[in-house]
C-alpha cells in the first residue's frame, strides 16, 4: 500500500537476494562513499557498476538494515527443530553482541519445531546486528530467522 501524497511512505525489510540489483548496488555506492569520504559518487558508481543518474534515483529509498538500527528495539522471529537448550544458546548469543533482550517467547514445540520470537534492543555499544543474525542462522537446528519488526525503542 502506498501514500499517493508523498509518492510511497510506506517501508519493508526485505532480504538483500529479494532487490533488483539497481537497488542493491545503490546501497553498496552509499557504503563506498561512507567508508571513503574522499571518494566521488562518480568514482564509487563506476566501481559498484551503476550509473551515476540511477544512483541518485534509489539513493533515498534504499539502506542496509544496519545503518539505522542503534537505538531500536529490533524483533527477530526464529523457528527451529526443538532442542535441549536452545534458549541458553541463543540468549548467550545475542549477550555476546551486546543487544539487551526485551522479551522472549518460545512456543510449545509442535512435531519437533518451536518457534521463539525475541525482541533486542540496539544500543550504542551492540556489535553487527546482521552479523548476529547469520550467526543464529548458522546454528545447526535453526530452520530460519526472519526480521518482524524495527522499532524506534521508547525513551
Amino acid at each position: 500500500m502506498t501514500d499517493d501524497k508523498t509518492g510511497g511512505s510506506d517501508y519493508y525489510v526485505v532480504r538483500e537476494r529479494a532487490l533488483p540489483e539497481a537497488l542493491r548496488k545503490a546501497a553498496k555506492v552509499k557504503h563506498l562513499l561512507d567508508m571513503n569520504p574522499h571518494m566521488t559518487i562518480q568514482e564509487a558508481a563506476e566501481q559498484v557498476g551503476i550509473s551515476r543518474s540511477s544512483f541518485y534515483k534509489y539513493k533515498d529509498d534504499v539502506y542496509p538494515f544496519y545503518d539505522n538500527t542503534k537505538g531500536k528495539t529490533v524483533t527477530l522471529v526464529v523457528q527451529e527443530m526443538d532442542e535441549l537448550g536452545f534458549l541458553s544458546k541463543l540468549c548467550s548469543k545475542i549477550s555476546a553482541y551486546r543487544a539487551n533482550i526485551l522479551t522472549l517467547h518460545q512456543s510449545i514445540p509442535v512435531n519437533g519445531i518451536a518457534t521463539i520470537t525475541v525482541s533486542v534492543e540496539i544500543r550504542e555499544d551492540t556489535s553487527d546486528i546482521m552479523e548476529l543474525i547469520r550467526e543464529i542462522e548458522a546454528f545447526p537446528n535453526v530452520q530460519y530467522v526472519k526480521i518482524l519488526a524495527q522499532e524506534q525503542t521508547p525513551g
